[in-house]
């Protein structure tokens, strides 16, 4: 008798704020369950900030998370088709999402998100979709990324910018998140502040605050071999806590 194939793993990564290393969190995990032997897929499904090229624009972000999804080289060309099922809505200028899309005449679709999502998850083991900013980054007048999140109904994964500051963000993240209805997977820390004093004495505070010990704890110096090992313990830890979550899709 036939069975049906494992529906995929899907968690939507959000932040803290934006440039908190919510991509380097992403691609590292991407990376690592690469190595475990699973199919993986990412979309960034809002970018805004992005390079003209002759094949259309170019989110720098969106980009790094094909290259870590496919396990391509840095640099490699990636036909049109390719690029847009990873980042649907690019926008050139690096601005709020609602400024970028109003000025280009667009509105963002989360219907087409969702129907995307679904078509990317049905040919991998795992999705990784990255959220763009903050979790209440406004999209339009009406919508924010909480509500991209709420559409796609995946469980988050918080990333922590580690620095001062840090604590009151992560609370009033997580609370938000919680109280969408959405499971909150667990946090990770990402060190972005090489100058920052009290990092275990900060460390200890938020895990206290949220409520649990961090997924993985990534450091400011980030060789091959740092991220690697961050990237592989993280996404070990990860997975454990998703095969508690039950997959509704």
């Amino acid at each position: 008798m036939s069975t049906a194939p494992k529906a995929a793993r899907r968690l939507f990564v959000a932040g803290t704020d934006t440039e908190i290393g919510k991509t380097h969190v992403a691609c590292a995990l991407l990376r690592a369950a690469r190595q475990r032997g699973h199919r993986v897929a990412a979309i960034k499904p809002i970018a805004a900030g992005a390079e003209a090229t002759p094949a259309g624009l170019r989110n720098e972000d969106a980009l790094a998370l094909l290259a870590a999804a496919r396990g391509l080289p840095t640099g490699t060309p990636i036909p049109a088709a390719e690029y847009d099922e990873v980042n649907p809505y690019c926008f050139a200028a690096p601005v709020s999402p609602h400024i970028a899309a109003a000025e280009a005449g667009v509105e963002v679709d989360l219907s087409r998100i969702q129907d995307l999502a679904r078509e990317v998850a049905a040919k991998n083991d795992w999705l990784v979709v990255e959220g763009a900013g903050g979790w209440r980054a406004p999209l339009s007048l009406e919508a924010s990324m909480a509500d991209l999140a709420k559409a796609l109904g995946d469980p988050v994964l918080l990333v922590v910018g580690v620095r001062l500051g840090c604590l009151n963000h992560a609370v009033l993240t997580a609370d938000a998140i919680r109280r969408s209805g959405l499971p909150l997977l667990g946090w990770v820390a990402n060190h972005i502040d090489p100058q920052m004093l009290r990092v275990a004495d900060n460390l200890a505070m938020l895990e206290r605050l949220l409520g649990s010990a961090p997924l993985g704890v990534f450091p400011y110096e980030r060789s091959d071999g740092g991220r690697s090992t961050a990237g592989l313990q993280a996404f070990d830890r990860l997975a454990a806590v998703m095969e508690q979550v039950p997959n509704t899709r």
